[in-house]
């Protein structure tokens, strides 16, 4: 019985450290990218994200990738609805000859 719970516990620390790395590098990459402010709304996303995906199964390995892009989606959305300053709509060209 031991030896069932050493491996369990040995499993979990394993996840947790995975899980934290995960969220860890998903939140470095936004703050690099768009600020601290950012950051904090999608470290929110990533946790209610976890949260959404835990009744799904899929090895463990993958579960921490889904989270992470969902999340990404999230702030994707989040910031395609702030102002375009200075951009161009793609697929406009100028087709005068």
């Amino acid at each position: 019985m031991d030896e069932h719970k050493s491996l369990s516990d040995s499993i979990y620390e394993e996840q947790t450290y995975l899980a934290e790395r995960e969220l860890s590098s998903f939140i470095a990459a936004v703050t690099e990218l768009y600020g601290p402010e950012q950051a904090g709304l999608s470290e929110k996303d990533w946790l209610e994200e976890l949260e959404l995906m835990d009744s799904l199964p899929m090895p463990a390995n993958r579960h921490w990738r889904a989270v992470t892009i969902a999340a990404s989606l999230r702030v994707a959305g989040r910031l395609s609805i702030l102002p375009h300053h200075g951009r161009e709509s793609v697929g406009q060209a100028d087709t005068k000859v």
